[in-house]
Formats: C-alpha cells, sequence, structure tokens
C-alpha cells in the first residue's frame, strides 16, 4: 500500500532516533521529544492559489525540518508516517 497525498500536503518518514545519555542508558523514542526532522517519502500535486495550480517546493527523498507540533500521524503496516501541509514544512536539510 502506498499514500498518495492530496494538494498541498506532504508526507514524511519521521526520522527516529535513539540516544545515548552520559552515563551510557539508551532513550528509546518515546521516552524523547517529539522529533523535527524527516525524510519526505510522497508530495501532493500542489496548493491553489489566486485559481492557478502552483506545485509544492520539496520533491520526494529531500530531508526537512517542520513544525513541532503539525500534521497527522498514521501507521501502515509496521511504518509510520507523519502528513503535513508544506506550509509547517520549516526548511529543506542540504
Amino acid at each position: 500500500m502506498s499514500l498518495r497525498p492530496l494538494g498541498d500536503k506532504v508526507v514524511i518518514k519521521v526520522k527516529a532516533e535513539e540516544v545515548t545519555t552520559l552515563g551510557g542508558i539508551v532513550l528509546p523514542g518515546s521516552a524523547q521529544e517529539k522529533p523535527q526532522q524527516g525524510k519526505v517519502i510522497a508530495v501532493g500535486s500542489g496548493e491553489i492559489i489566486d485559481g492557478k495550480k502552483v506545485p509544492l517546493d520539496v520533491k520526494v527523498d529531500d530531508e526537512v525540518i517542520y513544525s513541532k507540533y503539525s500534521g497527522s500521524e498514521v501507521k501502515i503496516g509496521e511504518e509510520e508516517y507523519l502528513i503535513i501541509r508544506q506550509a509547517d514544512i520549516l526548511a529543506i536539510v542540504e
């Protein structure tokens, strides 16, 4: 199964990181702050501005930084994704 976002929506695979404390304790993802970086998996067809369709600035495989509490989390099989609006993307990591 694949996801195809509509309009100005973007599907992101959230970057899961394990963090090790100075004492050597590994903190699982559930014990950490919500991540703000991920990889773009799919993009919508674009948003409509003044009656014209404008393509999105991000593309598949871009690494992006997004707003902390934006979007909707979805789970497909064992994978977890985040669907957000392009406006919630703050930067592309190059």
